[in-house]
């Protein structure tokens, strides 16, 4: 399987297996490449419907040059203070972020989420995400109050009173609440169609169908999502032998 970087030939022919309809996985095989890498190349480069191979190899020369220029003379392979390739990290990050705008998060969200979990505190402040993603605080506002407003980050005061985001554990199942909540809604929103189209309407009858769906969906994400937490939260017990205590053996 081919290494380093999609030559300008490869992004054509990812352009052409777009113009095709081939899934990112078909293309991949055709290149001899891992899917994650044509996924990521696409979605960083306009998405399926707007990618052009000519501009993408551009945008990624430019890309490079600009690593290049900020790098030390003499630098390869880097290596961050706590040991890690951060060559390795940076692509990771890419790859992570490219997964969040697939299942439907915009690019700048997913990129401060990305940044946020692959962070070891799992929390920084929004100067601290801007020097990071090299964007302006106006961004990583606008992306924050998307994911709080998601339920993906939370926010908390540090020791100097700064504002900080925050990804853990807890964030992850009132994500999933959230979900279902929103689930819910759009579950009462199709039972109240019910009545106002008529009960017995093709119409009414795929509400319905909507709306029990939903409602199915909805309760099994909430019942797992307790049960997740609860187990995963739950600190293991002594051992039952340690339970009895010393000299309980007489």
């Amino acid at each position: 399987m081919p290494g380093g970087r999609l030559t300008q030939q490869e992004r054509q022919q990812i352009a052409l297996g777009l113009a095709d309809g081939l899934a990112y996985a078909q293309i991949a095989r055709r290149l001899e490449r891992p899917t994650s890498t044509v996924t990521r190349e696409v979605m960083r480069n306009g998405g399926p419907t707007a990618y052009r191979a000519d501009l993408a190899h551009r945008a990624t020369e430019h890309r490079a040059h600009r690593r290049r220029q900020a790098a030390p003379r003499g630098a390869h392979a880097p290596q961050q203070a706590d040991g890690r390739d951060a060559e390795a990290v940076r692509e990771y990050e890419e790859t992570l972020t490219t997964v969040f705008m697939q299942s439907g998060t915009p690019k700048m969200m997913s990129r401060v989420l990305a940044c946020l979990l692959t962070n070891d505190a799992g929390r920084l402040t929004a100067s601290e995400l801007a020097q990071r993603l090299q964007v302006s605080p106006a961004s990583i506002s606008k992306a924050v109050a998307f994911l709080e407003s998601q339920g993906l980050v939370r926010r908390e005061r540090d020791e100097r009173r700064r504002e900080r985001y925050v990804v853990d554990d807890d964030v992850w199942y009132q994500s999933m609440m959230a979900s279902v909540r929103g689930t819910n809604s759009v579950a009462e929103t199709a039972r109240q169609g019910i009545g106002i189209l008529g009960p017995d309407t093709p119409a009414a009858a795929r509400l319905e169908n909507v709306a029990r769906f939903l409602e199915f969906v909805s309760e099994s994400i909430a019942r797992a999502a307790n049960q997740a937490r609860e187990v995963l939260h739950t600190k293991p017990g002594p051992a039952p032998d340690d339970a009895a205590g010393p000299g309980s053996d007489g």
